[in-house]
C-alpha cells in the first residue's frame, strides 16, 4: 500500500511516541509499503527505505514543542493539518495512519480520498489533560472525549499500545477492530558490550563495584520523579555508596530536577546527563545494576519497560496498571508507590543478588519470546490486513453531544 502518515510530533526525537512512530514505519516498509510522513518541523532526519517525510511551516515564535498538550501543539496540528491536505492533493494513497490527536485529520482525509483509516492509540486524549496537568475545565475534557469517540468511530482498524488503551476503544465501540502492538520492536540493533558498559561506569567516575540506579526517560510530572528521589534518600541510608543516574529530561528539567535532588539530600549521589542518543541507551542499562521505573499515575506501558526487559537487568517498578500489563513479580520487583516502598525494592534488587538475576534472566526471556521483532512484524501485517477487509457497520453516534 502507498500510506499517507500524519504525525503530531517532532519526528524524529528520543522519546515515547516519535520512537513508536519510527519503529512502526520500519515495520511497514519492511512488509513493503510505501509511507508518507506528514509531521511537525522539528527533530532529527532518519533514511528508511520507502519512507518520504513532509515537514509542516513553523508558526511564528515557535521554537520547539514539549512533551504532551500545549497552546504551540494547536498552533503546530493547524500547520499539520494544511500540510496534509496539500499531500492528498498531491498524489493517491491507499490509506491514511494517523497518530494521536492527528486522527481527527486522519478521518477527515480518509473520507475525503475514500480510504480506510488507521487510527495509532497511543494514549487516551482525555487522560492526557491529567498525566500533563493541561488544565482542569470540564469543557475542555469532553471536546477531547467527544473528538476521541469520534476517530475511534471512524476508523478501519485502531492499534493500541497497551490493554488498558484496547478496554477504553471497546468501551466506546464493541465492534472496533483492535490490534495491539506493544512498543517492544526487538530488533536486537545497538546492543552494548561489556567493555562499553566499563567505559561508561569510568566516563561517569564509578569503580566497577559501585551500585547503580538507573532511570531513563522523560522527567514530567507523571514518571514520578519525586517518588524516587526521595525513595533514593532513604537508599542511601542504608547503602552509602549507592548512585543515582537519570537519563532524559530538557535543559529546564534537568535544572529542577537539580534542585528537587538537593532538597531531597541526594545531589551528591546523582548524576543527571542529559538526553543521549538512542545508540547509547544499551551501555546505559548494561552498566546499571537496578533499573527503576517509578511512574505515578497513567495506565500506558512506559516504552522503556520494554527496553528494560530486554537488557536482563532487574526491573523496580511501581505496582500500578501502567506497569503490571507487562511486568509480573516474576520479571520485576514490583513495589507499593510510597518512597518507603520503592526504596525498599531497589535495596532488595541490591542485597539480593541472587534472586535479582533471576528475575532479570526472566525478564530477558519474556522480551525474547513474546517482544520479539518478529511477533512485532507479525502484528502489524495483522492490522495492514484488518485495514484491507470491508469495513464494520458504523457505530452510533447520538451520544457524542
Amino acid at each position: 500500500m502507498r500510506i499517507l502518515m500524519v504525525a503530531p510530533e517532532p519526528f524524529f526525537e528520543p522519546r515515547g511516541t516519535p520512537f513508536s512512530e519510527f519503529h512502526r514505519i520500519r515495520a511497514l516498509t519492511t512488509l513493503g509499503h510505501q509511507v508518507d510522513l506528514v509531521t511537525y518541523p522539528f527533530g532529527q532526519d532518519v533514511a528508511i527505505r520507502g519512507l518520504r517525510v513532509f515537514r509542516c511551516l513553523r508558526p511564528p515564535f515557535v521554537k520547539g514543542v514539549k512533551v504532551g498538550p500545549s497552546v504551540a501543539k494547536i498552533l503546530l496540528d493547524l500547520n499539520l493539518t494544511f500540510a496534509a491536505i496539500r499531500r492528498t492533493m498531491s498524489g493517491r494513497y491507499d490509506a491514511v495512519h494517523s497518530h494521536e490527536e492527528a486522527g481527527l485529520i486522519g478521518i477527515g482525509l480518509a473520507a475525503w480520498m475514500r480510504v480506510p483509516h488507521l487510527y495509532d492509540m497511543h494514549s487516551s486524549l482525555p487522560q492526557q489533560l491529567t498525566n500533563f496537568a493541561f488544565t482542569s475545565s470540564r469543557i475542555v475534557r469532553r471536546v477531547f472525549e467527544v473528538v476521541e469517540r469520534l476517530v475511534i468511530r471512524r476508523s478501519r482498524v485502531i492499534i493500541v499500545i497497551c490493554p488498558s488503551l484496547g478496554e477504553t476503544v471497546r468501551s466506546i465501540d464493541p465492534h472496533a477492530r483492535v490490534v495491539l502492538i506493544e512498543n517492544a520492536p526487538g530488533s536486537g540493533e545497538n546492543q552494548a558490550t561489556p567493555a562499553q558498559a566499563q567505559a561508561l561506569r569510568e566516563e561517569l567516575g564509578y569503580g566497577p563495584s559501585t551500585p547503580i540506579v538507573l532511570y531513563t526517560g522523560t522527567f514530567e510530572a507523571y514518571q514520578g520523579l519525586d517518588l524516587l528521589f526521595a525513595a533514593i534518600a532513604r537508599v542511601r541510608a542504608v547503602r552509602p555508596d549507592v548512585r543515582l543516574v537519570l537519563v532524559g529530561g530538557s535543559r529546564a528539567q534537568l535544572e529542577q530536577a537539580r534542585g528537587e535532588a538537593r532538597a531531597a539530600g541526594i545531589d551528591g549521589v546523582t548524576a543527571l546527563v542529559g538526553e543521549r542518543p538512542a545508540s547509547e541507551i544499551p551501555a546505559y542499562l548494561m552498566a546499571a545494576n537496578v533499573l527503576v521505573s517509578p511512574r505515578s499515575r497513567g495506565t500506558n506501558t512506559p516504552l522503556k519497560i520494554y527496553q528494560y526487559l530486554r537488557s536482563g537487568t532487574p526491573i523496580v517498578a511501581t505496582r500500578l496498571l501502567t506497569h503490571t500489563q507487562v511486568l509480573t513479580d516474576e520479571t520485576a520487583l514490583l513495589t507499593g508507590a510510597s518512597p518507603e516502598d520503592f526504596a525498599q525494592g531497589i535495596l532488595t534488587a541490591l542485597n539480593e543478588p541472587a534472586r535479582a538475576d533471576a528475575i532479570g534472566r526472566r525478564a530477558r526471556e519474556l522480551a525474547d519470546t513474546k517482544y520479539s521483532y518478529e511477533a512485532y512484524l507479525e502484528r502489524t501485517r495483522s492490522a495492514c490486513a484488518e485495514l484491507s477487509q470491508d469495513p464494520a457497520p458504523l457505530a452510533p453516534v447520538k451520544d457524542l453531544a
